[in-house]
């Protein structure tokens, strides 16, 4: 991949695990954690799909709990775990390979940064607890423009700021509907392909296809 001038991921479920969150209480919640987490996970994007085309917008983290009101009652949660998976979920795990690859890619000079939707302290706040501070340049929200992805207004962010074309970007997400999302915009979207997932019919087609961002460097050297 030439001529790449910004390496741009996702955030949740790209660089840092939103099971994490459920599996830490996987003791209390029993067998059905995976289950759990999948539904509040589905939830989640939902709600940001729907605000957005309600024009009802609510930051992540207020989607983040009314999500998991909802997922806490349809497998019968004890309530007073509400507080314990939220504060779980402000220190979501990184995936293992993540922070080699980031340093990596920091060596070789790459400009790095997020494009997420979830608001700037929850990913600041994500980076800290997983000792990350320094290794990117720009740290964007949806929250700058007040809609969820995959609107197209959320691809432009970077772009605005670091005055590039959409094709001098490489934009690696594990969302399918983000991959397209980013791709139909323009951006040269790689899928970190973690969980073996069919890709979604959605007039886009990856550049590459990885299963975790190892392979990352390969691609972009």
């Amino acid at each position: 991949m030439k001529n790449i001038k910004a390496i741009i991921f996702d955030a949740y479920g790209t660089l840092f695990d939103v099971n994490s969150a459920a599996e830490k209480c996987k003791d209390k919640i029993g067998d059905k954690w995976e289950g759990f987490s999948s539904y509040w996970r589905t939830t989640q994007l939902e709600y940001t799909w729907l605000r957005s085309l309600m024009r009802r917008h609510k930051d992540f983290w207020q989607v983040t709990e009314d999500s998991l009101d909802k997922s806490m009652k349809a497998f019968d949660i004890n309530i007073l775990m509400r507080d314990e998976l939220l504060n779980l979920y402000r220190v979501l795990s990184t995936f293992e390979e993540v922070p080699k690859t980031l340093k990596t890619l920091k060596e070789k000079k790459f400009k790095l940064s997020i494009l997420s939707n979830g608001t700037h302290k929850l990913l600041n706040d994500l980076i800290k607890n997983n000792n990350l501070e320094g290794l990117f340049d720009d740290i964007f929200s949806i929250e700058e423009v007040g809609i969820y992805k995959p609107n197209s207004k959320v691809y432009e962010i970077p772009l605005k700021r670091y005055q590039i074309k959409n094709n001098e970007v490489a934009f690696l997400s594990a969302n399918t509907w983000d991959v397209s999302g980013g791709g139909n915009f323009g951006y040269n979207s790689i899928w970190v392909n973690r969980n073996n997932g069919i890709f979604d019919n959605l007039d886009y087609k990856p550049k590459y296809e990885i299963k975790d961002l190892n392979k990352l460097i390969s691609l972009i050297s």
